[in-house]
């Protein structure tokens, strides 16, 4: 009887572990249900941050696993966020715009109220309508649908598009950066329907909740980030095992012998592709309301660079090392980006890390992919004792790649 996944992958159990323990704590910590120690701000950061680890996640199975260097994910990590955030905007909206003409001495209609919320939110780009994308905004349901199915319609057009025309390496690499550059451009429009570039804000205030404060609602949003960085990491080991993880690495390490003994190399692809979108989605689905607003600058290529960034530190093709990486380095970017890293006096040059802290990143990225191609995540390999094997010895086929006589003995 085959042993279950989280037995076959002791990985796996820890890194739950390290999640349920860590969230307990910082629940203890905060000032919604514990003692006050982690302020409710840091809490939203590392709901946040919990967030960026699972859009990490989703891109290591892309890159790591499948060998597609996405530099668009962050577009699907927006896309969710608009999603959601386009029901966050109208239900709150709506209350607002009910309260303030409950007084008048006609009740308003439906109609009347829909024209008000309309107004309320697109003013600001000169519109007293609702664009024909925000048909079911109204509906909770509705919306929860479209995180995953626009990214994932988006994705799977382009991966199809893409990956049947047998585009590979950098170029496709290329293509999905612009992708992402001409999603944001469209979205940068004030007739694109979603307010250019005011975006949309207000989301951390959720409809029905008024009465709960924020250092509550900061902790719900970390139990569900966490809830959906564990769900995520059990899906994506899941697919990444077994006899479909084993043919996602042999495409990335030689898809040509691949497609030669018959697998559908671009089916492959596409499944994994529109998996990780699907799941960055509802990453960003859960990023933008503890951030509170969303506009057309999230989906800047640079952001998916920076994901790949997170990804290659932490150790590309090890789940663990990906939200490890995620995790690093956003908050060691938001201590240096958010001034509480002391500035460092030269004499001749005053060192801001404000200024200073993307060459810093990029410096790191270089010195890993040079030094240490594992990222952080090679650190646990010397815990563990393991090599990379030396192939050496007698060829035991015709091709000098093949398993290495001395390989077998040992």
């Amino acid at each position: 009887m085959r042993k279950p996944l989280v037995l076959r992958h002791p990985s796996i159990l820890v890194f739950l572990a390290v999640l349920a323990i860590f969230t307990v704590v910082v629940t203890a910590l905060s000032a919604g249900y514990g003692s006050g120690a982690i302020s409710t701000s840091m809490v939203k950061t590392l709901g946040k941050t919990l967030c960026l680890a699972l859009a990490a996640v989703a891109m290591d199975l892309v890159w790591g696993y499948a060998g597609i260097l996405s530099l668009g994910q962050m577009a699907f990590f927006a896309l969710g966020g608009y999603m959601i955030g386009m029901w966050l905007m109208v239900a709150r909206t709506e209350g607002i715009v009910a309260g303030s003409l409950a007084n008048l001495p006609i009740p308003p209609t439906e109609a009347e109220i829909s024209a008000a919320v309309a107004t309320q939110i697109f003013g600001v780009v000169g519109s007293d309508q609702f664009p024909a994308i925000w048909a079911v905004s109204g509906s909770l349901w509705a919306q929860l649908a479209l995180v995953v199915l626009v990214p994932g319609m988006l994705a799977l057009v382009f991966g199809w598009l893409a990956f049947r025309s047998r585009v590979n390496g950098v170029y496709l690499s290329i293509l999905t950066q612009a992708m992402t550059l001409a999603l944001a451009l469209y979205l940068f429009q004030n007739d694109s329907g979603l307010r250019g570039n005011n975006g949309l804000s207000g989301l951390q205030n959720i409809p029905g909740l008024s009465d709960v404060s924020q250092a509550k609602l900061s902790i719900w949003f970390l139990w569900a980030s966490a809830l959906a960085l564990g769900l995520g990491y059990l899906l994506i080991a899941w697919v990444a095992s077994g006899k479909f993880g084993s043919v996602t690495r042999a495409i990335r390490d030689d898809e040509a012998r691949v497609r030669f003994l018959g697998y559908s190399v671009e089916g492959y692809k596409l499944v994994v592709f529109v998996l990780a979108a699907v799941v960055t989605a509802i990453a960003g689905a859960l990023y933008y309301p503890q951030a509170g607003i969303i506009n057309p600058a999230e989906l800047a290529p640079i952001a998916s660079i920076y994901l790949a960034v997170w990804v290659a530190i932490g150790g590309r093709g090890r789940l663990y090392g990906a939200a490890i990486g995620a995790v690093f380095v956003s908050l060691l970017s938001s201590w240096f980006t958010g001034g509480r890293a002391p500035d460092v006096n030269l004499g001749f040059y005053t060192i801001k890390w404000v200024d200073w802290w993307q060459v810093l990143l990029g410096l790191s990225f270089v010195l890993v992919t040079l030094f240490a191609p594992k990222g952080i995540a090679g650190l646990v390999d010397l815990f563990e004792g393991l090599r990379t094997p030396k192939r050496r010895g007698a060829p035991l086929g015709p091709d000098m790649g093949s398993l290495r006589e001395k390989e077998a003995v040992e």
